[in-house]
C-alpha cells in the first residue's frame, strides 16, 4: 500500500514493506475452496514474525508504526478473522489449528491493548498515529463482536480451555500465560469505546455497550467468568484481577436501580423523563420566545437605568428592555469579578468512567441474569479474594484496581438492594430473607480496615477519582447495614449493629468525613456528589444508632503512660512506706471514660464550618440538574444547620440568601410540579424569616452578610454573646534551670544570686537568707534539745535503754510571706535555682506542683551547711561575679534538658484510665532539650513566609510520592503486558528445521540488502542511512521475556517463561552464531532513519546486544 505522490509517509518504507510481505505470506481467500481462507505455507512463523515485529519494533523503540501497518493492512478482519473460522467447535484435537488460533489472539491482545495519553512518555509518533489507532481499535471490536463466520469470543475461551482444566497444582507457566492472554482478550473487547474527541463515522450501536453485552451472553462468556468467580481462590487466584476488570467495564456507568425494574416500571420511568425534558424545553422556549430575538432586534440599543442613589447606569442590548429581573442580571454581570480560570486537567481515571450507558430491552435483561447469578455465586469469593491480593499488594495489582474495587463493591451493592426492593414482600421466603448473606463478604472487619486505610491514603495523596469510588463504597455499606436493621430477622439485626458499633468506633473515620467535605474546592461534580451523600447518610445514621446507644463509645488515639504502682508491682519493688493513690484512679477512669464518650451533637458541630456550608452551597447550585433524591439531600442539610444545630447565621451570607431565593422566586427557580418543591419553599421561607428577625437583633449582621463567618464570629451573632471557655490546662512551674558549664558551688549560689540582682530580685535574696537563718536557728535549738536529752539518759544509763541511732532533725517548712512570693516560688526560675541550691526541695512530686505547693527543708540539711550557705549569698551579695566580656550572670544557666516520654497508644479500653492531657506530659523545666552541655548558641535567622514554604515542601514531597508510584505502576504495567507472549514449548522443532528456517531468511535477506544498496546509489544518501537488514536479537527469541530490563519474567507467581526444549534450541543456536556480533537490528537504524528525515532527537536509546542471530532478514556480508 503505497502513500499517494507528493504525500510524506510517516511510516519508514521498508517497515511498511516487510509488513505487507508478511500479511501477504500469511495466506488469503481461495478462489477453489468456495472463498475459503486458505493458509500459507508457513503461516505460523508468519504470525510468530509479525508478533515480534509488534514486540521488538513499537514495543522496545516506544513507536507506534508496525500496529498502523498492521491496520493500513487489513490483517485482523481480512485474515486473522477468516483463520479463526477454519477452527470448527468441535475439533478441539487438531493441535496446529489450536496453535494458529493461539498465535492469532496473540496478535490480536496486543493490538486491542487499551491506549493510554501519558504525556511525559508521549513522542511525535504517538501523536500521529493514536488517533487513528483509537478508531482502529473500535473497528476491530465492531468486526470481533460481530463477525457472522464464528464465535471469536467463544473461540478464545476454546483455546484456554485445556490449560484451564487442569488443576492449579499441574499448570506450566505456559498454561497460566493462556488463561491471562484469553482473559486480557475478553478485557480489551469490553473497554474499548469510541473516542470522545474523535467521531467514529460507524454505527456506533454495533460497539456500544448493549452489542458487547450481547455478545458475551450470545458466545457463554457470562458462563465462563461466573465459573471463574465462584472457584477464585481455589483453582484460579492471579486471575482476580483481570476478571473483576472484564465486569468493571461491563457494568459501570449503568443504573442499577432500572436494571431491576419490571418492564412497565421501566417504561413509566422512561415516560417520567420524557415529560421533564419536555416541561424544561417548554419553559425554555417560552423564555426565549418572549425574550429571545427578532427580525426587529437587530439593531443595537442602549438604554439609561436610573439607580436608587441617583447615579445612572448603561445598559445594552434589547433584552434589557423586557424586564426588571434582566436589568439586574446584566449589572450584576459587569460587576462580577470573573478571575481568569484555568484549562482543568484531564484526568485518564474520570475518562475511562465515561457517561451514563443506557441499555436496550435485551441488554439489559442479559446483564440483569448475569448481576443475579453473580451475586448468588461469584460476589463472595471474587472480592474476598481481591481484597487479600490488594492487602498484600500483589505484583500484579496496579493502582487502579484498587479503585475499580471499591467501585464494583459499591455498584453491586446497589444493586442487591435493588434487588431486593424489587421483589414483593409478600413472595419473600426464609431464604430471601437472609440473602444478606450473599454480600457478606465485604461486610467484615478486614473489608473496614481496608476501607479505612485507603479513604486515608487517598486523601493524602490527592486521588480524588479514587478517593470518590471509596466514599461511594462506604455510603453503600452504610444502607446495606442499614437496611439489615430493618430486617424481619433477628439475626440481621444483631449483625448489623455489630457492623455499625465497628464502623463509627474510630474517631479518626469521623475526622477524615469531616475533613473531606471541609476542604472541597475543585474536585469535580462526580467528587461532590459521592462526599454529599456520604456525610448525609453518615450524619443520619449515626445519629439514629447514638440515640439507641446512649452510652456509645468511640476510640481516639491519646497518649498514655504507666501507673508507678503497676510498674513497681511488675519490678517487684513493692514500698510500703509510699502512699496508695488508688482513690486518684477512680477519677482518673471516670475523665477519661467522659473523654471517650461520643456526643453527637458536639460532632455534627464540625459539619457547620463555612467549608462545608460553601460544599452543599455549590452542589445546590446545580438545582436544575439535580434529582428529587439529590434535592433532599441538601434541604436535609440546610436544615439540619439552620434548626437542629442553631447556626443558621452560617447560611446569612448574600450568595446564599441569593441562591436560595432564586431556587423558589428567580426566573430559573425549580418546577413547582416537583416534589422537592413544597419543602424547599417552607425551608427558604423560614430561613428568610430567621434572617431578618436577626438583623433586626443585632444591626451587624448586615455588614457580615458579605463575609465568610469564622465560628467565633458566627457564636455570637446567634447568641449575642462570645463563647465562655473554661481552661482544663493548670498552671505550669517556671522551667528548671541548670548551668552550662561546671562550677563550684560557691560560684553556683554566686551566679543565681548575681541572675536575681540583675532582675532586681533583692528582696527574694533577703527572704532566702531569713528562711536560712530562721531553719539554722532551729537546726540548732533541736540539737541542743537532743543533747540535752542525751546527756540525762546517761544519768539513768542503768535503768534506761539507749538508742543508739542518730536521730533525724524535722522538716523545716518554707512558708512564703505575701501572694506576690509565693507566685514568685513557682514562676520565677531564677529564685527556683536559689532555692534549689539552698537545699529547699518540694514536698511531692513535681508534675503535680501547684502555686499551693508546700516547700521544705529536709532534716539531711545541717545547720553547718546552712550557714555556709548563708555565708556565700552574703558574700555574692556584696561582691557580685563578673564575666568576660560584661556578660550577665543569666548567660551561664539554661534550661534543663526533660527526658521524652515514649508515646503508647491506647489501643484497648483497659488503659483508658491512663490517659495525659498535653500539659503533664512534661514536667517542670520544659520540654526544650541541650544536646551539648558547653555549646553556644547560634544566632538563628528569622525567614519570612515560613508557611508557605512548609506548604511548597508539603507539595513537593507529594509530587515526588506521585511520582514514584507512577513509575512503579508503569513498571508493574510493562511486566503485565509482557507476560501476554506465550512460550510455544510444545512445538517439536529440531535444529535441522531452525537452519533451514535461518537459511531461507538469509537469502531473503541477501536479496533485500542488495536491492538496498541499489536503491540507495541515486538517492545520494548518507552512508549512515543506509537500509539495514531486519533481524532478532538471540535472546529475545519469538515469545521471550527479555525485552527490556524491566520485563524480565517477575511477574508475580505465573510468569509465562520458556520450555526447556526451547531453551536448549537456544543455546545451541546461539553457540553457533558467536561469529555475528556485527549485526545490527533494522529496527533501530529505521528509527534513526526516521528521526533524522524529521530532524528529531533520537527518543529511546538502545543498547547494542552482544549477539545477534537472523530473524527475518540479514547482511549477508557477515554470512561468508
Amino acid at each position: 500500500m503505497e502513500p499517494p505522490e507528493g504525500v510524506a509517509d510517516i511510516v519508514h518504507p521498508e517497515v511498511r514493506a516487510h509488513i505487507n510481505s508478511l500479511v501477504s505470506a500469511l495466506g488469503g481467500v481461495s478462489t477453489e475452496d468456495d472463498g475459503n481462507y486458505q493458509l500459507g505455507d508457513d503461516a505460523l512463523e508468519v504470525l510468530r514474525d509479525l508478533k515480534r515485529w509488534i514486540r521488538f519494533y513499537d514495543e522496545k523503540t516506544n513507536r507506534m508504526d508496525v500496529a498502523r501497518c498492521i491496520h493500513e493492512a487489513n490483517l485482523i478482519e481480512g485474515d486473522l478473522l477468516p483463520i479463526l473460522r477454519t477452527w470448527p467447535e468441535n475439533a478441539m484435537d487438531n493441535k496446529f489449528r489450536g496453535r494458529i488460533a493461539l498465535a492469532c489472539f496473540e496478535l490480536m491482545v496486543p493490538l486491542t491493548w487499551p491506549i493510554e495519553w501519558d504525556k511525559e512518555r508521549m513522542t511525535v509518533n504517538h501523536h500521529r498515529h493514536l488517533p487513528v489507532l483509537e478508531l482502529a481499535q473500535v473497528q476491530y471490536k465492531r468486526a470481533i463482536i460481530n463477525f457472522d463466520g464464528a464465535r471469536i469470543l467463544h473461540a478464545a475461551v476454546r483455546a484456554a480451555l485445556p490449560a484451564m482444566a487442569l488443576p492449579i497444582g499441574d499448570r506450566t507457566a505456559r498454561d497460566q500465560g493462556i488463561i491471562k492472554l484469553v482473559l486480557f482478550f475478553l478485557r480489551n473487547m469490553a473497554a474499548i469505546v469510541p473516542p470522545p474527541n474523535d467521531k467514529y463515522k460507524g454505527d456506533e450501536s454495533q460497539v456500544s455497550r448493549s452489542a458487547t453485552i450481547d455478545s458475551f451472553s450470545y458466545q457463554d462468556i457470562f458462563h465462563v467468568l461466573l465459573m471463574l468467580s465462584s472457584n477464585m481462590g481455589e483453582d484460579f487466584r492471579t486471575e482476580d484481577t483481570i476478571v473483576m476488570e472484564i465486569i468493571y467495564h461491563l457494568v459501570k456507568r449503568v443504573d442499577s436501580e432500572k436494571l431491576f425494574m419490571s418492564e412497565k416500571q421501566l417504561n413509566k420511568a422512561k415516560a417520567n423523563e420524557l415529560s421533564a425534558m419536555m416541561s424544561k424545553e417548554s419553559a425554555m422556549l417560552q423564555s426565549h420566545n418572549r425574550k429571545g430575538a427578532t427580525r426587529h432586534n437587530r439593531f443595537g440599543t442602549m438604554i439609561w437605568l436610573k439607580r436608587d442613589d441617583g447615579k445612572m447606569t448603561s445598559l445594552s442590548g434589547q433584552d434589557a428592555l423586557a424586564d426588571a429581573s434582566i436589568r439586574n442580571q446584566k449589572m450584576d454581570e459587569n460587576k462580577t469579578f470573573k478571575p481568569p480560570r484555568r484549562a482543568r486537567k484531564d484526568n485518564k481515571d474520570e475518562r475511562d468512567l465515561g457517561p451514563p450507558t443506557k441499555l436496550n430491552a435485551r441488554a439489559n435483561d442479559q446483564l440483569r441474569k448475569f448481576v443475579e447469578d453473580f451475586l448468588d455465586a461469584g460476589f463472595n469469593p471474587l472480592f474476598q479474594h481481591i481484597r487479600k491480593t490488594i492487602d498484600r499488594e500483589a505484583p500484579h495489582v496496579l493502582q487502579y484496581h484498587r479503585r475499580q474495587f471499591f467501585y464494583l463493591v459499591a455498584w453491586f451493592l446497589e444493586a442487591e438492594r435493588a434487588r431486593r426492593k424489587a421483589k414483593k414482600p409478600s413472595s419473600q421466603s426464609a431464604a430471601d430473607i437472609n440473602s444478606f448473606q450473599l454480600v457478606a463478604g465485604v461486610l467484615n472487619q478486614e473489608m473496614f480496615i481496608t476501607l479505612n486505610r485507603a479513604l486515608h491514603e487517598s486523601f493524602d495523596m490527592k486521588d480524588w477519582t479514587e478517593l470518590t469510588a471509596v466514599m461511594r463504597c462506604f455510603t453503600q455499606i452504610l444502607l446495606t447495614v442499614q437496611e439489615m436493621t430493618e430486617s424481619a430477622n433477628e439475626d440481621d439485626q444483631e449483625i448489623a449493629e455489630n457492623v455499625l458499633s465497628r464502623l463509627f468506633y474510630e474517631e479518626a473515620t469521623h475526622d477524615a468525613i469531616a475533613n473531606i467535605i471541609r476542604t472541597y474546592k475543585d474536585q469535580g461534580f462526580d467528587y461532590l456528589d459521592a462526599s454529599t451523600e456520604l456525610v448525609h447518610h453518615f450524619l443520619r445514621i449515626l445519629e439514629a444508632y447514638s440515640k439507641q446507644n446512649v452510652d456509645m463509645q468511640v476510640r481516639s488515639r491519646k497518649r498514655t503512660r504507666r501507673k508507678k504502682k503497676q510498674v513497681a508491682e511488675e519490678n517487684g519493688d513493692d514500698r510500703e512506706g509510699e502512699p496508695d493513690d488508688s482513690a486518684g484512679d477512680e477519677q482518673t477512669a471516670e475523665r477519661t471514660s467522659k473523654e471517650r464518650k461520643f456526643d453527637f451533637h458536639r460532632f455534627s458541630g464540625r459539619f457547620a464550618p463555612q467549608g462545608v456550608v460553601d460544599a452543599f452551597t455549590r452542589f445546590t447550585k446545580y438545582y436544575r440538574d439535580l434529582t428529587d433524591v439529590q434535592l433532599k439531600r441538601a434541604h436535609r442539610y440546610f436544615y439540619r444547620i439552620a434548626f437542629k444545630q442553631d447556626m443558621s447565621v452560617m447560611l446569612f451570607r448574600v450568595d446564599i440568601i441569593h441562591l436560595l431565593y432564586n431556587m423558589i422566586k428567580g426566573p430559573h427557580a425549580l418546577e413547582k410540579s416537583s416534589s422537592a418543591f413544597k419543602d424547599w419553599e417552607e425551608l427558604v421561607k423560614q430561613i428568610l424569616r430567621k434572617c431578618t428577625k436577626k438583623m433586626q437583633e443585632r444591626p451587624e449582621l448586615i455588614i457580615e452578610m458579605l463575609f465568610s463567618k469564622l465560628h467565633s464570629t458566627a457564636f455570637f451573632l446567634e447568641y449575642g454573646y462570645e463563647r465562655q471557655t473554661t481552661s482544663k490546662s493548670q498552671p505550669k512551674p517556671a522551667a528548671e534551670l541548670e548551668f552550662k558549664h561546671t562550677e563550684e558551688r560557691d560560684q553556683q549560689v554566686a551566679i543565681a544570686v548575681g541572675a536575681l540582682l540583675d532582675k532586681n530580685g533583692s528582696e527574694h535574696i533577703n527572704w532566702v537568707r531569713r528562711v536560712l537563718s530562721d531553719a539554722e536557728t532551729q537546726r540548732r535549738a533541736w540539737s541542743a534539745a537532743e543533747d540535752a536529752k542525751r546527756d540525762a539518759q546517761a544519768v539513768f544509763e542503768d535503768d534506761t535503754v539507749t538508742d543508739t541511732e542518730p536521730k533525724t532533725p524535722p522538716e523545716f517548712s518554707v512558708r512564703p510571706d505575701s501572694p506576690e512570693r509565693r507566685t514568685a516560688m513557682f514562676k520565677n526560675a531564677h529564685l527556683r535555682l536559689l532555692m534549689r541550691l539552698s537545699g529547699i526541695q518540694l514536698l511531692g512530686p513535681a508534675s503535680e506542683e501547684t502555686p499551693e505547693s508546700l516547700w521544705i527543708i529536709p532534716g539531711a540539711i545541717s545547720a553547718e551547711q546552712l550557714r555556709d550557705t548563708t555565708h556565700f549569698i552574703n558574700q555574692a551579695e556584696f561582691s557580685p561575679p563578673t564575666f568576660e566580656d560584661g556578660v550577665l550572670a543569666e548567660n551561664q544557666l539554661k534550661r534543663k534538658a526533660v527526658p521524652k516520654n515514649k508515646a503508647a497508644f491506647d489501643d484497648e479500653a483497659d488503659d483508658a484510665d491512663d490517659f495525659l492531657d498535653d500539659e503533664t506530659l512534661f514536667p517542670a523545666g520544659g520540654p526544650t532539650a541541650r544536646k551539648v552541655a558547653d555549646e553556644k548558641k547560634k544566632k538563628i535567622k528569622k525567614t519570612r513566609r515560613r508557611a508557605d514554604a512548609d506548604a511548597d515542601a508539603d507539595d513537593a514531597e507529594l509530587e515526588e510520592k506521585a511520582r514514584k508510584r507512577r513509575e512503579k505502576e508503569l513498571e508493574k504495567a510493562r511486566k503485565i503486558k509482557s507476560a501476554l507472549y506465550v512460550r510455544d514449548g510444545d512445538d517439536e522443532f529440531d535444529s535441522d528445521e531452525d537452519e533451514a528456517f535461518f537459511a531461507r531468511e538469509r537469502g531473503i535477506a541477501a536479496r533485500a540488502k542488495q536491492a538496498a544498496e541499489t536503491a540507495a546509489e541515486p538517492a545520494s544518501l548518507p552512508k549512515k542511512r543506509k537500509a539495514a537488514a531486519v533481524l532478532d536479537v538471540s535472546d529475545e527469541d519469538d515469545l521471550g521475556f527479555a525485552g527490556m530490563p524491566s520485563q524480565e519474567s517477575e511477574t508475580d507467581d505465573t510468569p509465562v517463561d520458556l520450555s526447556d526444549g526451547e531453551a536448549r534450541k537456544r543455546r545451541k543456536v546461539g553457540a553457533e552464531d558467536d561469529n555475528e556480533d556485527g549485526d545490527v537490528e533494522i529496527a533501530f537504524k529505521m528509527a534513526e532513519l526516521s528521526d533524522d528525515n524529521e530532524q528529531e532527537p533520537a527518543e529511546a536509546p538502545v543498547t547494542r546486544r552482544a549477539r545477534v542471530r537472523g530473524g527475518f532478514v540479514m547482511d549477508s556480508d557477515d554470512d561468508e
